[in-house]
């Protein structure tokens, strides 16, 4: 971290709260300018809380992407949602994203009732515009408003970038003065070896369905770096059962095969050199109750 900067800077941290799969991840990407979250189509893929550090000239907002708010089920939601609450305590605003598409359900409803009693201002981006028409944009806009705990609305769309800026204005007003937290070239706060193993992870998501995304973990046992520059990176899949092994593994290893490949290129353009990705999978029965695995993965 680093407050060594001119007097009149200004920084802070916004919290994103929604329901899995309304784009937080894209969004955080979004405003950052490159990739510090993986994206998919599947709920809970953030387990983790992420900050990402956006800069300007003059100030540093830092985006704390939570994992997707909801009714805790076992030791892994429950860690998860504690991680929410506490990270808005912490925080200088909630950005709060609703689904245009979708519109506003019981889901937004039970997370607006959490920030409701939030003591930041809370803004809500209507994300997806792109995928709804004009009348169910407006809809979604009025069933925004309706949840009464905003003070500012913004219909957006992250994975093409509109409405994005002058959301970002408006994020950076909330901002009080004081020095950058991170250095500028940071973009995130997530280790190396982290990240890593999401991207790993993210070629699992892209690849597989039903329960198996959810009992998929990533952990990396080691990362080296040859003389010619290569690295060499050894990755553990766990899931939980030997059937779910048995799918990623696939007939002949073609499934693990194919994430594989969409791992070692995703690592090789993050990393800008030449990966050689060593891929196992372990089954690790009911790794998402056991606290021990959960600590080691990083999972707070």
């Amino acid at each position: 971290m680093s407050g060594e900067l001119p007097s009149g800077t200004r920084s802070g941290f916004i919290a994103l709260a929604g329901r899995p799969n309304v784009g937080k991840s894209t969004l955080t990407n979004a405003l950052v300018g490159g990739k510090v979250a993986i994206v998919s189509d599947k709920p809970q893929t953030t387990r983790r809380a992420i900050r990402a550090v956006a800069n300007g000239e003059d100030w540093q907002l830092v985006l704390v992407d939570l994992p997707g708010v909801q009714r805790p089920r076992d030791a892994l939601t429950q860690r998860m949602q504690r991680r929410v609450e506490s990270e808005l305590d912490d925080a200088d605003g909630c950005l709060m994203v609703l689904n245009a598409e979708q519109g506003v359900g019981p889901g937004d409803r039970f997370i607006a009732g959490l920030l409701a009693h939030a003591k930041v201002p809370v803004v809500i981006a209507v994300n997806k515009v792109d995928r709804a028409d004009h009348a169910r944009t407006a809809q979604a806009l009025q069933a925004a408003e309706d949840l009464g705990v905003a003070q500012a609305i913004f219909p957006i769309s992250a994975r093409r970038g509109s409405g994005v800026e002058a959301l970002l204005e408006h994020l950076v007003g909330l901002l009080p003065a004081g020095p950058f937290y991170f250095d500028r070239r940071q973009r995130s706060d997530q280790s190396e070896a982290v990240m890593l193993a999401e991207l790993v992870r993210e070629q699992v998501l892209i690849r597989t369905r039903e329960e198996v995304p959810h009992a998929v973990e990533v952990e990396i046992q080691s990362i080296e770096e040859q003389p010619d520059g290569l690295v060499r990176i050894e990755a553990t899949v766990l899931v939980e059962t030997d059937s779910q092994k048995g799918i990623l593994i696939g007939a002949r290893g073609a499934m693990i095969k194919a994430i594989g490949t969409g791992a070692r290129q995703a690592l090789q353009r993050e990393l800008g050199t030449r990966v050689h990705l060593a891929l196992s999978v372990n089954v690790r029965r009911n790794w998402r109750a056991d606290e021990r695995v959960l600590d080691r993965l990083g999972i707070e």
